[in-house]
């Protein structure tokens, strides 16, 4: 197939073009400068110069917290420029892959979403997430809408290599401890991505790691992994303000995931340590 990735200079965005050029699809992978999704015009003309088949949308607005205080600059890239992708592939029969968030819901459930529950952002970065949203399911007539959450992987910021970081500089940590949620190795998403793709089943779809755990607990495997002897202590979030409000319980089913591609992904530990032996294999 013909496949068009946007944001390809993005953590997601590489993993995703290295997965498909490995199936032997024909890729075009575009970053930011090569194309701007908030721009209608440079949307088409991408599409009729490249002639995708299928679109992999991975460019995104994710800085959660700076998106209170810069909500247009989320909305332009995260609602418009999905409206714009959706827009573009009805007039040329494309398909559509959108990466979504677990951000749009509102955390207050005891048990795991599914792709069915109804969306209630709590800040602002997960109401323009859930426009985008609105607009694809709205607009384009084929798409895959793909939540995922907490990605980690090589080429990017991440919480990882914050938590690294922050070990060589402190001697005592602190992390929040009540938020829950699914850490996602951005190689095991990337995969599951192209089995969607290749599968032909269009609709919503939920792609985490298994297994649920806290940021605490993420952060201590981590420094556990990486022989770290730095301090950790759990706190509330309520003892760590931040300006946007994130949810307490963003864990997300899978279903019907397994159904379509034949398998779930591994559990977030084990590609933790995947993502561990690649960095000191590499030059990350």
């Amino acid at each position: 197939m013909r496949i068009l990735v946007t944001g390809a200079g993005g953590m997601l965005g590489q993993a995703v073009t290295r997965e498909f050029q490995g199936r032997n699809h024909t890729v075009t992978a575009l970053n930011h400068a090569r194309l701007d999704i908030t721009d209608l015009a440079a949307v088409k003309q991408a599409l009729a110069e490249y002639t995708p088949e299928v679109i992999i949308n991975c460019a995104a607005y994710t800085k959660v917290d700076q998106a209170e205080t810069d909500y247009e600059a989320a909305v332009q890239v995260n609602a418009l420029g999905v409206r714009n992708l959706a827009l573009a592939c009805k007039e040329t029969d494309a398909v559509l892959v959108h990466v979504s968030t677990d951000y749009v819901f509102d955390g207050q459930k005891n048990e795991p979403w599914n792709i069915y529950d109804a969306r209630h952002p709590v800040n602002a970065y997960g109401r323009s997430k859930y426009l985008g949203e609105r607009f694809l399911e709205t607009i384009a007539p084929r798409y895959y809408l793909v939540r995922t959450s907490w990605l980690f992987g090589p080429g990017g910021p991440n919480f990882v290599e914050t938590i690294l970081k922050l070990a060589r500089q402190k001697e005592n940590l602190t992390v929040v401890d009540d938020q829950w949620g699914c850490p996602t190795y951005t190689i095991d998403l990337a995969r599951a991505l192209a089995g969607l793709v290749e599968s032909g089943c269009y609709g919503v779809y939920h792609i985490t790691n298994q297994g649920a755990t806290t940021w605490y607990h993420f952060a201590r495997e981590i420094l556990a992994a990486a022989g770290a002897k730095t301090n950790l202590k759990p706190v509330t979030s309520a003892a760590f303000p931040r300006p946007a409000r994130r949810p307490a319980y963003s864990v997300l089913d899978p279903f019907p995931l397994k159904e379509t591609i034949g398998y779930l992904l591994p559990p977030w530990q084990d590609a933790l340590m995947r993502y561990f032996a690649e960095r000191r294999n590499t030059d990350w």
